[in-house]
């Protein structure tokens, strides 16, 4: 990766993206209470790919606000655009498609082209929301493209699900240390790897005790 994608670059503001950011304001002051903790590593990002547990459907909204120079590119599945509208919405936001199920080559390469251009990409590991904090599953797409853009991967704890007048918790941390798995072979086994790292590295952002398989206790 060039020195220029590596400092990042801003993306044009968008309109679309402008009203996200409005409506996330408004939800997180109104009815979604959110703290934000160490949210400093979102000013200091260049090009990155951002790793985050999921439990709500605003947690795209929650995690890409606090990205100042950046318009957060998503990876979200093919399910969420099953209509015309959503998918134009979802476009305008800057989401790339893509087929869980499948090998969606052309999602993958979508997500190599945002970081080499300077951008941060967003992917949800788990692929769909869950409520346990435990990152039980972890979709090996996420760790295949992970070592395939070779970037800096900054880890999101998302602590609970949004609900009316109660305070969630979203917990930056530092990139993650896998360079040496950049400097291997891609394969299955550095793919797992790499998942593993991703879980302990979100895992280790909560403040709060767990149970043995990494259940948040105070959910």
């Amino acid at each position: 990766m060039s020195e220029e994608n590596q400092a990042g670059q801003e993306r044009e503001r968008t309109f679309w993206y402008t009203m996200a950011r409005g409506f996330t304001f408004l939800m997180t002051h109104l009815f979604y209470p959110v703290t934000y903790h160490n949210a400093a590593v979102c000013d200091q990002a260049g090009a990155c790919i951002v790793v985050a547990n999921h439990k709500h459907w605003l947690d795209p909204l929650l995690v890409g606000s606090r990205f100042k120079r950046h318009e957060v590119v998503f990876l979200g599945k093919k399910e969420l655009v099953h209509t015309k509208l959503a998918e134009r919405l979802m476009k305008r936001l800057h989401m790339i498609v893509v087929d869980r199920h499948n090998s969606d080559l052309k999602a993958m390469r979508e997500c190599i082209q945002t970081v080499r251009k300077g951008h941060v990409l967003g992917i949800f590991p788990e692929g769909t929301r869950c409520r346990e904090t435990t990152l039980a599953h972890l979709e090996t797409g996420c760790a295949f493209i992970a070592l395939r853009c070779k970037a800096p991967l900054v880890p999101v704890l998302i602590d609970r699900p949004c609900r009316l007048w109660r305070r969630t918790h979203v917990y930056f941390g530092q990139p993650l240390q896998v360079e040496e798995l950049y400097q291997g072979v891609t394969d299955a086994a550095a793919a797992e790897e790499m998942n593993r790292r991703i879980r302990a590295g979100i895992l280790a952002l909560s403040p709060a005790p767990r149970l043995p398989d990494g259940t948040i206790t105070h959910e």
